[in-house]
């Protein structure tokens, strides 16, 4: 069955040309004008994926993301405005998987899409065989997609939990910030990499116990990003 995508911005000029983009390359697509058909139509199951427009009338597209994230693992892309930065911080904050900053092209978007569905079928093709990982007082459970610390649940976004189990399945190896964007998505980088630098400031909001001075998630300087092991 092809995958169904769920499309919302109130531009008739954007909304129909990306539509049309997606079914071009199999997708079923379904599109609504704002953000609370956006939210009901999310909530029904019925979708593989949501992409959605920051600004719009009524509900914004990050209010959508907020809310959903706190239901649901559906793979969400925002489309934000070229100079909007602190709209795809937020968003990313907030659980979103990724952004497209327009104006994009078609294929760029259809790319992302392609590779976010292809991270979520790994995911769940690798989850059944999967087991526990331990570093210091950092537990992840790959089966469940749950992160403990010192015994405590943490609560992660997909990505963030990514992002995660990069680090810690090489302690004190550095990561670029494309290795991580590349991971993130299991294919060659094809976004921003400053998304990295949010999802490791949203990590270290949730592991470190003072993230302005991280311990355990450090800076290797012009190299990227290692995970401490001995915390």
């Amino acid at each position: 069955m092809n995958e169904r995508i769920l499309l919302a911005d109130d531009e008739p000029d954007l909304l129909e040309p990306v539509a049309y983009a997606l079914r071009q390359q199999g997708f079923e697509v379904v599109g609504v004008p704002d953000g609370e058909h956006a939210l009901d139509e999310a909530r029904s199951g019925a979708y593989d994926l949501l992409i959605c427009d920051v600004l719009m009338p009524g509900m914004l597209g990050t209010d959508v993301c907020r809310i959903l994230r706190g239901e649901s693992d559906l793979p969400i892309i925002l489309l934000t405005a070229k100079d909007a930065e602190v709209d795809r911080v937020l968003g990313l904050e907030l659980g979103a998987d990724d952004y497209v900053t327009k104006p994009f092209s078609s294929a760029e978007l259809v790319s992302r899409v392609r590779a976010l569905l292809r991270r979520r079928e790994l995911d769940r093709e690798n989850a059944p065989g999967a087991a526990q990982l331990t570093v210091g007082s950092l537990t992840i459970d790959f089966a469940r997609h749950e992160v403990e610390l010192d015994g405590t649940s943490i609560s992660l976004t997909p990505s963030e939990f990514h992002v995660l189990t990069l680090l810690a399945e090489s302690p004190e190896q550095v990561f670029s910030r494309t290795q991580i964007m590349e991971h993130l998505w299991q294919a060659p980088h094809v976004g921003d990499g400053r998304a990295a630098d949010v999802h490791i400031s949203n990590l270290r909001k949730k592991l470190e116990r003072d993230p302005a001075h991280p311990e355990r998630i450090v800076t290797v300087r012009e190299f990227g990003y290692k995970l401490v092991p001995n915390l």
